[in-house]
């Protein structure tokens, strides 16, 4: 006889526990171990919550080089609950001590079949035994996380929701309560969430605002409302944005540093709808003429032409205005990058003016709040749902369907995948749904959304998503104060070092990425259904090269981390302030000068009503919930303890702790730490 010694985690989340009946098998290359129930005792411990607990099997002789393990539940006493396990140790006669990872539940009779934790490349798994299991994992998760269209029923094929036309496909499930208890949220972040939610609007119903269709009197109402909301973390930042709002410094410095930092680009040309001319900017230049300036890589353009010809929704019972501006900067002498020109609309003519700083302040003042309501629409729908989220989704989906547990690449994206389904269903059953705080109270909602989000989807590229090809392609490596630009590249370096790390331990060779038929079809499923198949967008239907495949998952890993906490979580900072961020207008554009006033500026701007229900949402988006993972924080075991992936994953965890010290952005007047790791999510979940 030899004895296995088997080592049980419990998970430590809410209601891990069960007093249900747990069973267990081992399966080695040479023989199986019957089945044997680890607690038959009529009063035991059960498996209490984080409880870990040593049991013994016995087997009549070596089962071999073990391959997996099994396990299975049967309710005590008719009560069906289910069970969290974290991890399985096994320590075998020959005293080594084997990983199998698990953190999954289980239900009543339910089985799970765990892999030992060594990751291995489908044609490195070569045992039968092991061959089968990857298979039919796959199998399994194809069939939970994919649903028969009515086109493929002939073949039963499992298929990815199409959402929308002309947007990346999605998951199919229509609830949360539908997908598997290992992908939904925590207890813990449930709770969070619908509190954070709750609480928000609970208060502006019971004052009665947050229905109310009335015109705000003054800014000083506005600033009752955002006392009554902001939190001691976020209070500076509050204050500083209601302060200096109005401010041209200030606005010029969201272009490079706010929640939309991706769009600013070097301008060498004037666009031809955009007519500025020497006279119009000669006394923001100063003695410097604009072409000159424009050789010297001093002007800059931001171009809104995404909106053009879209119509606004319909929001309280009034029309909302969208515009498409155009807007020209200048980085000055001091560093400072200052709006010189705008113009509100895509086609130039009498009737689209362009408002200079010379011009009054109401006139000017209201062109920079039309802008600002354009970011609104571009940032919410274009840069952080579908770059973050949808992108997010894809690989999501991707890795699920493609990349069995034993599969390194599964290992190493896990934790950038947590949540991500339910967050998406949420969004589009919560935000963009018919009734969605979307489509009800900003100006992009409605029928023209989804127009709005398949512009953006065909504009997508590669090289969009890759951070140092998109400095490079919008000419902007030298501009000064990019703290976007620094902070991210730092990071975008780390990350790819840890990748880079990782994935040449497993792939020697350029031979083995091509041979890696599970590695193909998950990038060929990225490419159908993220990318529809558009050779243009740059994106590879297939991998030929270690180097290409680190850059990729480079990419994935700062999507779902780094770029999103970008253009997520300073959503309140910067929009609490309304003006700042108006999630639509009420009053088409001027189309003369001199025609703005204090009050028109209060009509134009959202009702009241709007105000609170925008703020109560942006408030959620950038709340951190107290079941908040940090990038670089790996609270599951994957990898084979002592394995080379381990020990990068320790290196990787200083290079992001070190990270701070050197970036230094708490020093400035308006601190920047969206890109600090420690306000870096590791995945897509809020």
């Amino acid at each position: 006889m030899v004895t296995y010694e088997v080592t049980v985690h419990t998970g430590t989340r809410a209601l891990a526990g069960t007093t249900s009946y747990i069973y267990i098998q081992l399966r080695g290359t040479e023989a199986e171990s019957e089945e044997k129930i680890l607690d038959q005792a009529y009063f035991s411990l059960g498996f209490s919550e984080g409880s870990v607990r040593t049991f013994k099997v016995e087997c009549k002789a070596s089962l071999g080089e073990l391959i997996h393990v099994k396990l299975s539940s049967k309710p005590f006493m008719g009560l069906d609950n289910q069970w969290y396990c974290n991890k399985i140790l096994v320590t075998t006669p020959e005293d080594d001590e084997i990983l199998f990872p698990c953190y999954r539940w289980l239900g009543c009779e339910e089985k799970l079949v765990l892999r030992h934790a060594k990751a291995s490349l489908v044609f490195q798994d070569t045992n039968p035994i092991a061959q089968r299991h990857r298979m039919r994992q796959l199998e399994e998760r194809q069939e939970i996380f994919g649903f028969v269209d009515s086109k493929h029923r002939v073949n039963e094929q499992r298929v990815w929701k199409v959402y929308v036309e002309g947007l990346p496909h999605a998951n199919h499930y229509e609830s949360a309560l539908d997908m598997p208890a290992e992908v939904r949220f925590s207890y813990t972040k449930t709770i969070d969430f619908l509190y954070n939610l709750g609480t928000q609007l609970i208060a502006m119903k019971l004052e009665g605002l947050a229905d109310s269709k009335m015109t705000w009197g003054s800014f000083n109402e506005l600033d009752r409302i955002l006392c009554e909301n902001r939190n001691k973390t976020i209070a500076c930042f509050v204050d500083y944005v209601q302060e200096h709002w109005d401010e041209d410094e200030f606005f010029g410095y969201q272009f490079l540093n706010g929640l939309c930092p991706m769009m600013i680009q070097r301008c060498s040309k004037l666009p031809e709808n955009f007519p500025v001319t020497e006279e119009m900017v000669k006394d923001s230049l100063g003695r410097n003429r604009l072409e000159v300036e424009m050789k010297k890589g001093n002007i800059f353009l931001c171009d809104y032409k995404m909106l053009d010809g879209l119509v606004g929704n319909e929001v309280h019972g009034r029309k909302q205005y969208l515009t498409a501006p155009l807007v020209l900067l200048y980085c000055d002498s001091n560093d400072m990058m200052l709006p010189i020109a705008i113009q509100l609309g895509q086609k130039a003519g009498n009737d689209n003016p362009i408002f200079l700083p010379t011009d009054s302040k109401t006139d000017w003042q209201l062109a920079k709040i039309y802008v600002r309501a354009a970011e609104f629409s571009v940032h919410e729908l274009d840069f952080h749902l579908l770059r973050t989220h949808l992108m997010a989704e894809v690989f999501t989906m991707a890795t699920l369907r493609n990349l069995p547990s034993p599969h390194p690449l599964y290992k190493l994206l896990l934790p950038h995948i947590r949540y991500t389904h339910q967050i998406n269903i949420m969004a589009r059953n919560q935000l963009i749904s018919n009734d969605g705080s979307i489509t009800l109270y900003t100006a992009v909602g409605g029928d023209y959304l989804p127009k709005l989000l398949r512009r953006a989807t065909a504009s997508l590229t590669y090289s969009s998503l890759c951070l140092p090809d998109n400095i490079s392609e919008r000419g902007l490596w030298k501009v000064p104060n990019y703290h976007y630009r620094d902070d991210g590249m730092k990071l975008w370096n780390i990350i790819y070092e840890f990748v880079e790390g990782v994935l040449t331990h497993y792939y020697k060779s350029d031979g083995d990425v091509k041979k890696d038929s599970e590695l193909q079809c998950w990038i060929k499923e990225i490419f159908c259904k993220g990318f529809l198949k558009r050779k243009s967008t740059g994106i590879p239907q297939s991998f030929q090269a270690v180097k290409d495949l680190v850059k990729f998952v480079t990419m994935v890993i700062f999507t779902a981390s780094a770029q999103h906490a970008s253009v997520n979580n300073g959503q309140f900072e910067f929009g609490g302030w309304m003006p700042n961020f108006p999630s639509g207008l009420r009053k088409p554009p001027p189309k003369e000068k001199d025609q703005t006033t204090k009050d028109t500026i209060l009509e134009t701007l959202p009702d009241v009503g709007t105000t609170v229900h925008t703020m109560a949402v942006l408030r959620l988006l950038s709340s951190i919930s107290s079941d908040h993972y940090p990038l670089g924080d790996f609270p599951e075991e994957w990898f084979e303890v002592g394995s080379v992936p381990c020990k990068l994953i320790k290196k990787f965890q200083e290079d992001l702790k070190s990270l701070p010290d050197l970036i230094k952005n708490t020093k400035l007047e308006l601190p920047y730490t969206f890109l600090d790791p420690e306000n870096v999510d590791n995945s897509v979940a809020i």
